[in-house]
């Protein structure tokens, strides 16, 4: 019999020792971001700690991280995966189904429109004009369409996209809502506004990130600041039947190219998004039996950290040459789509709001 001692590699290491390191590291990126949100002039031009994150992620994951990659690999990968799962779900809790009542049938059949709208000129553009992969034109859809990096994350796992493509499609949300910022004010300036649809509204329905919504509509006033975060509200809760529908059609699109095979079940049993289900469980809980305040306030902290974690992870796992090797493409598609958000926007909330 050999008795020679098993080598300590042979040995694996228990499921919560391995990943702890690549958790603590989300984390404490995490941890970096939501305190550098808080700097008066990154919160005046929306830039959210899940922005930060991302930015935090891809500056260690390209320089420190690949020298430790093997030891933190599984807890980073859990973070970019489960953690953002259960953040998304408890995102819910900044919702509510009397947020819908508030900005009335007007407002929800705009943000629809919005909605239905830019994704479709996304996936027109981006597939057949751009030649882009599907998967990173979806993503930049979902990214312009509905609530920006929260979209295209919880958009990522249904179509089990890679880092970089997630990452390109961030970076429109960034770029294109940091101008909306500075730009929406000015154009509440123009003549042709008054006596249309609420500016809030507006704002609401176009702008990306919630973030952003909120530091563009402050700039003009307290009135148009919360009509626009009601309205961003009630777009970010379309983000549930949106991606139960994109799982619909990725799982037809899957059967449609592949044998029924036993593999491929399992793949699309896979993809169906059960946490747009618990999000959608979330909001109605919420709307029917509200917590206590301080309870609430610390779910909401404990959502912020747990998407800036998910954020950061995904930052880590991203390479700069592939995000470079996207070229120009991916920009120019979300330049178009912004375009189309400020006049299809301002188009579609005139006609909207002339009918009711």
């Amino acid at each position: 019999m050999n008795s020679s001692p098993i080598p300590a590699t042979a040995i694996s290491s228990p499921p919560l020792l391995r990943f702890l390191p690549g958790l603590a590291l989300s984390a404490a990126l995490a941890f970096v971001s939501i305190e550098a949100s808080k700097n008066a002039w990154l919160l005046a031009h929306g830039f959210s700690a899940l922005t930060i994150a991302i930015v935090l992620g891809m500056l260690v994951g390209n320089t420190v991280f690949p020298r430790i990659a093997a030891r933190c690999g599984s807890g980073v990968t859990f973070s970019k995966q489960n953690l953002l799962r259960l953040g998304i779900v408890l995102y819910g809790l900044r919702l509510t189904f009397q947020d819908i009542a508030q900005v009335g049938v007007g407002g929800v059949l705009i943000d629809a429109c919005m909605l239905a709208s830019t994704f479709t000129i996304a996936y027109v553009l981006g597939v057949k004009v751009f030649k882009l992969e599907r998967n990173a034109v979806m993503l930049i859809g979902a990214g312009s369409s509905i609530c920006g990096a929260a979209a295209v994350m919880a958009t990522e796992p249904v179509l089990r996209a890679r880092s970089e493509q997630v990452t390109v499609a961030v970076s429109t949300v960034v770029v294109f809502g940091s101008v909306a910022i500075f730009l929406y004010p000015l154009l509440h300036g123009l003549s042709w506004w008054h006596g249309r649809a609420d500016f809030g509204i507006y704002i609401g329905s176009t702008v990306h990130e919630v973030a952003q919504v909120v530091a563009a509509a402050r700039s003009i006033d307290e009135h148009t600041a919360n009509t626009a975060v009601i309205a961003k509200m009630v777009r970010v809760m379309m983000l549930a039947p949106f991606l139960l529908i994109l799982s619909a059609y990725v799982q037809r699109r899957t059967s449609a190219t592949s044998s029924a095979s036993s593999a491929t079940k399992t793949s699309r049993t896979a993809g169906i998004p059960w946490f747009a289900f618990a999000f959608i469980g979330v909001v109605a809980l919420h709307s029917l039996f509200p917590l206590p305040v301080v309870a609430n306030d610390a779910l909401l902290d404990l959502d912020t950290i747990l998407l800036a974690m998910a954020m950061a992870a995904l930052g880590l796992t991203t390479h700069l040459s592939s995000v470079r090797r996207a070229g120009i493409r991916p920009l120019l598609l979300g330049g178009l789509l912004f375009v189309w958000l400020i006049v299809g926007g301002a188009a579609i909330n005139a006609a909207v709001s002339s009918l009711f």
